[in-house]
């Protein structure tokens, strides 16, 4: 049976790296969709995504396909896990309180899948206490957290807050779809 990932990408810095990570789950396997918020076409566009998966990549609700179904609904049943890379302080305080007001949001509520989450934020954004409250609130309900790493931010500052390795956050996945 193919194990199917679909892949969350939010607005961060670290989206790019996002594109290893579905490079790599491909490599061993897992087929992958992506979805994107629109803040995380800032970053890196749809077309990356969609070259390495030969698929669409949905970042709008109301982007209604050629085959008249709702993605949002139909990508999250699919799924069987539901991955956030990079999850910005934004899209974890939407995951944490139930807000759906976009496509990767409106998509995570109607996910029954499990869920890996993989925060990469400015060090001080990470350590406020509404972040540290929202991801002990998303741990609690079962998701996995991984990360985030310390290095190198966007800043310039070198401190927790970075993109998890690749291979830790592709590890995760695997582990949960075992």
């Amino acid at each position: 049976m193919t194990k199917r990932a679909l892949i969350a990408v939010t607005g961060g810095i670290a989206a790019y790296k996002a594109a290893d990570v579905v490079s790599q789950l491909q490599k061993t396997g897992v087929e992958v969709n992506v979805i994107m918020t629109k803040n995380a076409c800032e970053f890196v566009t749809p077309l990356t995504f969609e070259a390495l998966t030969g698929k669409k990549v949905y970042t709008d609700t109301f982007d209604y396909s050629s085959d008249a179904t709702i993605k949002h609904i139909v990508l999250a049943q699919e799924a069987n896990v539901f991955v956030v890379v990079p999850a910005t302080a934004n899209v974890i305080a939407k995951m944490a309180h139930g807000i759906a007001d976009d496509m990767v949001t409106s998509t995570f509520l109607a996910a029954t899948c499990p869920v890996v989450v993989c925060p990469a934020m400015h060090a001080n954004m990470y350590a406020n206490a509404s972040t540290q409250a929202n991801l002990k609130t998303l741990e609690d309900r079962g998701m996995t957290i991984v990360g985030p790493g310390e290095g190198r931010l966007a800043s310039g500052e070198v401190a927790r807050g970075t993109l998890s390795p690749v291979d830790e956050i592709v590890s995760a996945v695997l582990k949960v779809l075992e």
